[in-house]
């Protein structure tokens, strides 16, 4: 049965931290955005020799924090330190609201574009030297490794999770916070996101042509391309109910995600795309289109860029379009990639608090493709209490937020909830083609040996869903995905004509390792000049998930996420809460990481990798996994077949700071299992399986097992350790074992709801609890 509609809880913006090219907090921040001061100047960090400009936003400081995190070998990874810088500016300002809410209650959503690049970039060039650099330089480059860097320093217990949609990141992960608030997951979430220049990044936007020699105009006939920026910005959110209304900044009203499923770098030129995200937005947080008083616009300043929001917002705002103020950001401090979203949040809640529109710097005239209002060159009076701020990515990620004035009192519609179902399955890896496969080979005597170590890879047949032109310039692991999520659509028996609103949530750990090695290996060698621009599409996280939606046709939700090795549990709990809650009616959930001799090397030095089996460490694998869900009654509408219902998720952690963090006891596994149950209506003793994340590593298994024992005592249901046959598959451990699970519920195997566990390395713990489809729990 449909789950009863229920009142929403406001979310309020507490405090806000950051810092970039204007200054080392978000007052800087504010100021310079309000005055049009432009912090792109001539770069004095790096070498631009052979680039096309010179200029950026460039963070004047070294923003040293004192916080422990993993430094190996004493590498400081500057995109963590400004991360830290902001966040403690943000943790300063919420005063005692973390402490009042609990450890426990306190989450982390951390939004960023590239990630530990600058320690990726050290550990590679150290292996091509030949030498043996620092283990744990190579998981300093992931996402989750800075989300819960954070959660470690300000010991935040709850959910910790990244989001890696490149320039929309920050939005996104501003949004999702949110989320985790309105649901229950958490009370308090700090987010935000941070990125920092590197040769690697100038190297790739000057390839593509896209950086302007002098400052950006965005929106003005004399733009030449965008400049770059580098910073970070968070904001701590929190459940309205726990701050004094004189301490609320402003709301987060809504929010609103869409692919555009046309281009891996270029946005759809007529903004239908973009639109949908704002217009989702609007209709989450209550607003109409012409009570909209201000738009933070992506605005950065390129050709294709510009005119596309243009027509977004026109398509969105209607009639109203013509008289909103529209300014960019970007035009003062660059484009600071996936913490872009969150810094440009934080100048729209201070303009709606300060009731000023900020202009946008160094405009230069109307262009025809641009003829909005974009506040050029000085600030204006701004009397309303509801604004928008754009952030679009490559891959087509469009994700935008509606923010409020603290003084607006409207609270969001309920939300017309509803069950989340598994209709369609596909999981490829070197067991074979499908779930049935998986779960013969989980029988088998497991990854062999091989001199490297107990590795799996998988051959991945593309024909017939993707052509060889269109592969011509994928990685395998794109390829890997597009044909997943193919046979997993087929597999839920959606045909094309009910695709269009169908999201794409893609989770993974290590990313595009392949295209971000050889792109960076050629930086490395001759500069510039070895930049290769077809490579660098490749480079971002969700590139997987905007060629899923190009190529079938998907124009849903989409986000792609990392938790370690919990992402595809990860974006399977994400993508339930938005089905849940009528942002979509159908999401095809990814999870895809695959192996190569540098992921190998990384796992080998950590000491993890098992070299025979039974040596208490893991095989590591290639996989894709893709899993359909969709909301009950619309799959009902259609006649499709519910495999399992998707009834409940929870996640916690437990990081310890400056090193790696198993959840040796147990702690987040316990809170999240028990999480799940509760917010499946389901008692631990009703439960007829455990899914485990177990896959050799000793340690690991040990705290999970005592984590098990917390929850249900001495009575264990039947275990299940498929990845101890199988192998690791990286980030698509959690989504695997969920298949599993849904297979044996499917087939009988299970009298009754089973419990999936997943979790990261680094301290966190990811469960979902599956049902018979015809549990109406």
């Amino acid at each position: 049965m449909p789950i009863e509609t229920s009142e929403v809880p406001r979310v309020a913006v507490r405090s806000v931290g950051a810092v970039t090219a204007l200054g080392g907090d978000a007052a800087a921040l504010w100021a310079g955005a309000r005055d049009g001061r432009v912090g792109i100047r001539p770069v004095q960090r790096l070498d631009l020799t052979g680039v096309r400009t010179k200029v950026g936003g460039e963070v004047d400081m070294s923003p040293e924090s004192a916080h422990p995190y993993p430094r190996p070998g004493g590498f400081r990874d500057r995109m963590v330190e400004l991360a830290l810088r902001a966040t403690d500016e943000a943790m300063a300002g919420a005063g005692d609201l973390p402490g009042r809410a609990g450890a426990e209650r306190c989450g982390v959503v951390f939004g960023t574009c590239n990630a530990g690049l600058l320690s990726g970039r050290e550990w590679l060039a150290a292996v091509d030297r030949g030498e043996h650099p620092p283990a744990g330089l190579a998981p300093m480059s992931t996402p989750q490794a800075t989300g819960e860097a954070l959660a470690g320093a300000y010991d935040f217990r709850g959910p910790v999770f990244a989001v890696n949609t490149a320039c929309a990141s920050g939005a996104n992960a501003v949004g999702w916070a949110a989320d985790l608030i309105r649901s229950g997951q958490a009370d308090v979430v700090l987010t935000g996101g941070s990125d920092a220049f590197s040769d690697v990044l100038f190297g790739g936007f000057h390839a593509l042509e896209a950086l302007s020699p002098e400052p950006a105009r965005p929106y003005s006939r004399e733009r030449q391309g965008l400049s770059l920026g580098e910073g970070a910005a968070f904001l701590v959110l929190a459940r309205e109910d726990l701050i004094a209304a004189d301490d609320v900044l402003g709301w987060v009203g809504g929010y609103g995600l869409s692919a555009d499923g046309y281009h891996p770098t270029a946005p759809r030129p007529d903004g239908s795309g973009a639109s949908r995200a704002i217009t989702q937005a609007l209709r989450s947080a209550g607003a109409r289109p012409d009570e909209v008083g201000y738009v933070n616009g992506h605005g950065t300043g390129t050709d294709k860029n510009d005119p596309a929001e243009t027509q977004a917002i026109r398509t969105a705002l209607g009639d109203a379009a013509d008289t909103v103020p529209v300014s960019s950001t970007k035009s003062v401090i660059g484009h600071l990639l996936g913490a872009a979203g969150a810094a440009e949040a934080v100048v729209t809640v201070h303009a709606l608090e300060q009731r000023t529109a900020p202009p946008t710097a160094s405009y230069a005239g109307p262009d025809p493709a641009c003829d909005l209002d974009y506040v050029p060159l000085d600030a204006r009076a701004l009397d309303s209490t509801v604004a928008v701020s754009n952030n679009f990515a490559f891959g087509g990620s469009n994700a935008s937020l509606a923010l409020l004035r603290a003084d607006d009192r409207r609270r969001p519609p309920a939300a017309d909830l509803d069950d989340v179902v598994v209709t369609g399955l596909a999981a490829l890896g070197p067991f074979g083609d499908g779930v049935a496969a998986a779960r013969e080979a989980a029988h088998s005597a497991g990854v062999p040996a091989d001199p490297r170590g107990r590795v799996g890879t998988m051959t991945v047949d593309p024909e017939p869903h993707l052509s060889r032109k269109q592969r011509r310039r994928m990685d395998r692991m794109t390829v890997a995905a597009v044909v997943a999520a193919d046979k997993a659509l087929a597999d839920a028996e959606l045909a094309d004509g009910d695709r269009a609103g169908t999201g794409v949530l893609v989770g993974t750990s290590a990313g595009p390792v392949e295209s971000m090695a050889a792109f960076t290996r050629g930086v490395l060698a001759d500069g510039p000049s070895g930049a290769d621009p077809a490579l660098f599409p490749n480079t971002v996280y969700n590139q997987p998930a905007g060629q899923v939606a190009q190529h079938l046709g998907l124009h849903g939700p989409t986000s792609t996420v990392s938790a370690g090795h919990a992402s595809g549990a990860t974006a399977l709990a994400y993508a339930c809460q938005l089905l849940r809650t009528g942002h979509a009616d159908a999401v095809v959930c990814l999870a895809v990481d695959l192996v190569d001799e540098l992921v190998v090397r990384a796992y080998r030095d950590l000491g993890v990798l098992s070299t025979t089996p039974g040596d208490r460490r893991f095989a590591v694998t290639d996989a894709a996994v893709a899993v359909v869900l969709e909301r009950r009654g619309g799959a009902e509408r259609r006649g499709a077949r519910s495999r399992a219902l998707l009834a409940g998720y929870g996640s916690a952690s437990h990081v310890r700071p400056g090193g790696v963090s198993w959840d040796l006891g147990g702690d987040a596994t316990a809170r999240a299992g028990a999480h799940a149950l509760h917010d499946a209506g389901i008692a631990a003793g009703e439960v007829a399986g455990v899914w485990t994340a177990a896959a050799g590593l000793a340690p690991a298994d040990r705290g999970e097992r005592a984590g098990l024992r917390r929850i249900f005592g001495d009575r264990l249901p039947p275990l299940h350790e498929p990845k101890k046959a199988l192998g690791e598959p990286v980030g698509p451990g959690g989504a695997l074992t969920t298949a599993l699970a849904v297979d044996a519920l499917d087939g009988g195997g299970h009298a009754g709801p089973a419990l999936v566990n997943a979790t990261s390395l680094g301290g966190t713990a990811v469960s979902l609890v599956v049902s018979p489809a015809a549990d109406d729990k």
